[in-house]
Formats: C-alpha cells, structure tokens, sequence
C-alpha cells in the first residue's frame, strides 16, 4: 500500500542515519555530608555520588533532588520554592553558605564539589540542620509591629521616606546562613542573637509605624545580645540575597550609644 501511494520504503538503514549520536557523559562527583540519628554509634561521613550534568539542571538542588530520585532515596534534605525566597535549602555548599536553589554548579566536572549541613548547628539528619534555637530568638524580639492605639481596621500609612528606611532589611528570609557563618554565634548562640535576627531587629527598630522603639532597645542593651559582634563580616559576605547585616548591627550600636 505505502509504493501505491508513492511513498518512500522506510528501511532499518535510514532510521539508523537518522539517530543522534550518543552524547558524552560528564560526570561530576558530589561528596555530601551523611548521618543519621537511627545510628548514633556511626559517626558522620562524606559520600560520594556522581550525576551526569548533561541530564541535570544548573543549580545544586538540582542536583540534590536528581540524586534523592534516581540514586538514593535516603538523602535529607530542606527544600521548598526552588527560588531563593523560602531559605529552606540554606547549606554549606564548596566552603561557603549560600542557598543550594541559588548556588550554580561549577561546570568543569573534574572538580569535586562538597556539601555540609550550615556549620555550628545540631543536625537533625544528613543536610537538616536544628533551627529550634534560631527561631527562638527571632520570636524573643517580637517581630510584628507593636502599637498602644490599634489603627481599628484602619491603613496604618508611612511617607515614602519612611518606607525606604526598610529596604535591605525587609527581604531577610531567615536562611540562617550569616548567623551561622559567624563565629560569635558559634561561641556564643545560646545568649548572643546573631546578624539575622539583629538585622530584623533593626528592621523593626526603624519602622516608623512601631511605637515599641525603647522596649525594643531596651532589650538589647545588655553584654551579650548584640555586643558580641566583632564586626568580622562574614554575615555580609555569605548572605545569598545581597544584605548587610554587619550595618544593621552597626546602625543598633550606634543607636543605643547616642540613645
């Protein structure tokens, strides 16, 4: 019927010509940070995995979430936006902080790429750091705008001016990432608040809206919750989102010395 019609012969040889060649693999190694709580008596340990990146996309959670699907279901880890707005994926990835849906892959496969859990925290399991402690002390500066007259339904309105005061501060998104880059927070994360909370901190300070400004500094006006930052930087440096932490804290001291 297909000569009748005039149509060509479709033979095993021209569907061979046809196909694509085969394309190479490249294959890059992932060592990732592994324990689990089931096995206390085993201790933690780098494993390796490798993921072709020809069939991966760009970013680390990429390829985190093609090894938990395809290689081994086991691996922890948080996740949720895949757009650097939740901070669910905070990790350190090649010796730094950063956000694995943000963090590109270095593309030369040769190189080995490591991946820890945020440094300095108790880990739940595998890559799932304990932020317990952290959300704690967000909760302890009262993060909401505090007012003895209540707007009764009504705008609660700010000038322009104002509103601006806030930029770099509000799109915090409590990755944890400066605070646990920072060693005073290491040394001291039970009593000293750490640059992500202290940044929010100031957020609230500043909010022309908030009438809590005294009570606000009041509780900082101690030895331990905001002084025990050395001005290292290592929180401005590591934020994925481009904020300066180091200056809020800095704008707080300045503020409680001329207050």
């Amino acid at each position: 019927m297909l000569l009748k019609l005039g149509l060509p012969r479709i033979t095993t040889r021209s569907l061979a010509s046809a196909a694509k060649p085969t394309e190479v693999q490249r294959l890059k190694t992932f060592k990732i940070y592994r324990w689990n709580p089931d096995t206390p008596s085993e201790k933690p340990y780098l494993k390796s995995y490798q993921v072709d990146l020809n069939k991966c996309g760009p970013m680390v959670l990429d390829a985190l979430i093609k090894i938990k699907n395809e290689q081994d279901p086991t691996l922890t880890f948080r996740r949720s936006c895949r757009e650097g707005i939740c901070g669910s994926c905070a990790m350190n990835i090649g010796g730094r902080n950063t956000l694995a849906c943000l963090c590109k892959i270095d593309q030369n496969e040769n190189k080995q790429m490591k991946i820890y859990p945020l440094p300095h925290m108790y880990v739940v399991k595998d890559l799932v750091p304990d932020l317990t402690n952290f959300y704690k002390q967000y909760k302890s500066i009262k993060p909401f705008l505090q007012a003895s007259k209540p707007k009764d339904g009504k705008e609660n309105l700010q000038s322009i001016q104002n509103r601006q005061k806030l930029d770099g501060l509000y799109e915090c998104i409590l990755c944890a990432c400066c605070s646990t880059s920072c060693p005073s927070y290491w040394w001291n994360n039970e009593q000293y608040l750490g640059p992500a909370v202290l940044m929010q901190a100031y957020r609230w300070m500043i909010d022309s809206r908030d009438q809590a400004t005294e009570a606000r500094k009041e509780m900082l006006q101690n030895s331990m919750s905001i002084y025990r930052c050395h001005t290292i930087m290592n929180c401005t440096r590591t934020c994925p989102k481009g904020l300066n932490p180091g200056r809020a804290i800095a704008e707080i001291k300045k503020s409680l010395a001329f207050s």
